[in-house]
């Protein structure tokens, strides 16, 4: 049974709560080793926090996503160091998007400069969100302090041009199971790309599902008929990422495992 790791997922979201536990074992049947649970506001890094108490699986990981920074409050950066003082953690989700409507770009710079520069002077590592900024994103991280132990470019999307310059910056790419749906040709060509000891893989349950096809735990629809993301199908994320590169499910876990503890290794907590 191969060690599985989940580089990016949202375990806290609402849409799981009823399903946790039983992902959560389904996982460890299937041969779980760790998980990164990113929060994305002060509204839910409680939960985040609760979660790895709950599970000794789950790596922690807080921070502002740039979709909620307008919620954050006066002293969300002293509130943001509090949780990271707390337990061994990332920082994330963090990072820039020009996608959503009405954003204020200058804003999310700042925020997510601001918890750049807390995951270098803590040295811990991030993992960052980018949508249609991915040249801003570069200059921003050849400009600024980074971590010494690296940063994860979650559900990497960029030109695959950019990958030797960001690479060079200390990034790790994770690559979901979501870009196995046909239009994402350009996605998966790209991961090709990625240097073997940079690469990871995620879920970002309950976002972000497999093809229909290649879903090996299914949830219901959530209210607004949008398919949720089993956290229990990263088995199905490993077999799609072997297809991709040609190389069995077992080598593959192998590499990921040492690239995990590469970046997030220092957060370790005790094996169970």
């Amino acid at each position: 049974m191969s060690r599985l790791y989940d580089a990016h997922n949202h375990l806290q979201d609402e849409r799981l709560k009823n399903v946790r536990s039983t992902s959560v074992e389904t996982l460890r049947g299937n041969g779980l080793r760790r998980m990164v649970v990113n929060g994305s506001s002060e509204q839910d890094w409680p939960e985040v926090l609760a979660l790895a108490r709950e599970f000794p699986e789950v790596v922690p990981a807080f921070g502002y996503h740039p979709w909620y920074i307008k919620e954050r409050s006066p002293e969300w950066e002293l509130n943001l160091n509090r949780f990271l003082d707390q337990t061994p953690a990332g920082v994330g989700e963090v990072g820039l998007d020009r996608w959503i409507k009405d954003f204020d770009f200058q804003d999310q710079e700042r925020v997510f400069v601001a918890q750049l520069r807390i995951a270098a002077e803590r040295n811990l590592p991030l993992s960052i969100h980018c949508l249609q900024a991915w040249g801003r994103l570069l200059e921003v991280l050849e400009e600024q302090p980074r971590p010494g132990c690296g940063f994860l470019l979650h559900s990497f999307g960029g030109p695959r041009e950019m990958i030797p310059a960001l690479s060079s910056l200390g990034a790790y790419f994770s690559l979901p199971g979501y870009y196995a749906h046909d239009r994402k040709a350009r996605q998966r060509e790209a991961f090709k790309s990625v240097p073997a000891d940079r690469l990871l893989f995620e879920t970002d349950a309950p976002d972000q599902p497999l093809p229909p096809e290649r879903v090996r735990y299914s949830l219901p629809d959530d209210e607004r008929g949008k398919a949720v993301d089993d956290p229990a199908n990263l088995v199905a994320v490993y077999e799609f990422a072997a297809e991709l590169f040609s190389e069995s499910v077992d080598a593959l876990a192998e590499r990921i495992e040492q690239n995990f503890q590469r970046l997030f290794g220092t957060l370790n907590r005790q094996e169970r």
